[in-house]
């Protein structure tokens, strides 16, 4: 089976094009009556629609993977994880799935990418929500420790006051502000006061 166009994407660290490859290509040995389910690069393509932020794509394709392969794969099953952790807006158990399993080479690359650019969309989605957070719950969203997160929001321009642990979010005129969705800024308050992360204080921003 060609997987060339697939690995020159990897190589050239064009993350955000894998699943429409993937999914492209699956289809096009669909069609052909190609068996294909034994080599085919499962978590890859399940990461990439994670890499996307599409979801409900990856949990189609995990339903559809046949169980024997689930249990033969353990990447397959680690990559999944991390969409599980997603879907269920548990984002400190996204970075806890990304530390926890030991990735091949070839997967490595798409995971260490995935968990920069999922930091980066939750700075951007802090600075949205909030005026106001602590520094354990900041730790959480980030997937860092706090001591690494206070470092990393103060470089952002945030301040810090030491005495109540709590972080000062500060709007950088450079910073291009995200256009949040309502439904993900809903999804955000009601998780946090679900109570699955501290007892932040949440100031939401017209």
């Amino acid at each position: 089976m060609d997987f060339s166009v697939l690995n020159e994407a990897l190589a050239s660290k064009s993350f955000d094009k894998i699943a429409d490859i993937c999914d492209n290509l699956m289809l096009q040995v669909a069609a052909e009556g190609v068996a294909f389910q034994d080599e085919w690069p499962f978590a890859i393509h399940l990461l990439g629609h994670i890499y996307v932020d599409d979801i409900n794509s990856a949990r189609f394709l995990w339903k559809s993977i046949p169980p024997a392969i689930k249990e033969s794969q353990l990447e397959l099953v680690a990559a999944w994880k991390i969409g599980q952790k997603l879907w269920t807006r548990d984002y400190a158990g996204v970075y806890e799935a990304i530390r926890g399993f030991d990735w091949t080479q070839e997967t490595k690359v798409v995971v260490a990418a995935f968990s920069e650019l999922c930091t980066k969309r939750m700075f951007e989605l802090l600075l949205s929500a909030y005026s106001t957070i602590s520094i354990r719950d900041a730790a959480q969203f980030l997937g860092m420790s706090e001591e690494d997160a206070t470092n990393y929001v103060l470089q952002q321009g945030w301040t810090v006051d030491p005495a109540s642990q709590m972080l000062t979010v500060i709007k950088q005129a450079t910073v291009k502000e995200q256009k949040l969705d309502p439904c993900k800024l809903q999804r955000l308050t009601e998780y946090m006061y679900s109570g699955k992360v501290g007892q932040s204080i949440l100031l939401l921003k017209c």
